[in-house]
């Protein structure tokens, strides 16, 4: 088997790194880190919501259905529920004087996408070996060296140097933060990308 980071795409879009950094401690003034009840390393501050409907954005809608192999038995199951990501299409008005609004709206412009929200990964901490139903879309806002991403056998640092990357989600993989500081990135669900 031949390694390939192709499941790793980086895109021709570009965003200015020091207006995310600011935007996001400014949504952390707003908001705190919302985690799936009994997990503590993972958190999420949604962006966007089904229009008109604040609960679309919590509890395990935050991190929406995935399947893992939880044993050694290598037996896929599936966690949490299906999610209709299409619907999330209204930005959260409480952020909307953050350079995130200008953001989401230009990813809007190139992508069909869905959930839209700021994934946290604590340090010295790992996601599950699990696969989504669709590719994500990552901009990196805070990492360190040691904050990598696996997809099958191949593992890649995204640097936030402003960068926009997709990622092959629908292929097993997890995300790990080997670092001393948190984890932040900007992650849509990309509903229309398709993989070479």
């Amino acid at each position: 088997m031949s390694l390939t980071f192709n499941d790793f795409q980086k895109q021709k879009i570009k965003f200015d790194i020091y207006k995310l950094k600011e935007a996001y401690e400014q949504v952390l003034k707003i908001k705190d880190f919302q985690g799936v009840e009994g997990i503590t390393n993972f958190g999420a501050i949604s962006l966007t919501q089904i229009p008109g409907d604040p609960d679309s954005i919590k509890g395990n809608k935050a991190r929406g259905v995935f399947w893992t192999k939880p044993d050694q038995t290598g037996k896929e199951v599936i966690r949490d529920q299906m999610i209709d990501e299409a619907a999330y299409s209204e930005f959260i008005s409480d952020y909307k004087e953050t350079y995130f609004k200008e953001v989401v709206e230009t990813l809007q412009k190139n992508y069909k996408i869905g959930r839209v929200r700021i994934l946290l990964k604590t340090p010295r901490s790992t996601l599950s070996w699990h696969r989504d139903p669709e590719p994500r879309l990552h901009i990196p806002i805070i990492t360190n060296p040691g904050s990598i991403m696996v997809i099958d056998n191949v593992a890649k640092h995204m640097p936030a140097d402003g960068s926009v990357w997709i990622t092959n989600n629908t292929k097993y993989h997890n995300a790990f933060n080997g670092g001393e500081e948190n984890r932040i990135h900007l992650v849509a669900c990309v509903l229309d990308y398709k993989f070479n």
